[in-house]
């Protein structure tokens, strides 16, 4: 079954995250993508840009409508996602919980219900 993995954030946390620690977190996620990716259970792991880079779209009279910004003023926001493929949800649970930062901050795992290919 497939699941997606997600970790929230905020310019907070990342601003008060020292400068010099990053090349060692960095390393520590790449690590964790590549244990998972070659055991075949991590379909990818996508990490998003600030949420000031967001934009909303919507359809008026047919044509794109964009505007700028998240949809909720939050401070949390989706900061990265991973799509996982295990054989149960104790295995997904497994996996988020070994996720570099899943000490300090928590994972939420959803299970994915519908799949739409893109490969087909």
């Amino acid at each position: 079954m497939k699941y997606v993995a997600m970790i929230y954030g905020n310019q907070a946390k990342w601003d008060s995250f020292p400068a010099e620690a990053w090349p060692e977190a960095i390393a520590r996620q790449e690590a964790f993508n590549t244990k998972y990716r070659e055991s075949g259970e991590l379909i990818g792991a996508y990490g998003l840009a600030d949420a000031a880079a967001a934009q909303l779209v919507r359809r008026e009279n047919g044509a794109p409508a964009v505007t700028d910004g998240p949809y909720l003023e939050t401070k949390e926001y989706l900061a990265s996602f991973y799509l996982l493929d295990c054989e149960s949800l104790e295995r997904a649970q497994a996996i988020a919980a070994d996720m570099p930062f899943a000490d300090v901050e928590p994972v939420e795992l959803w299970p994915i219900l519908h799949e739409s290919a893109a490969d087909v």
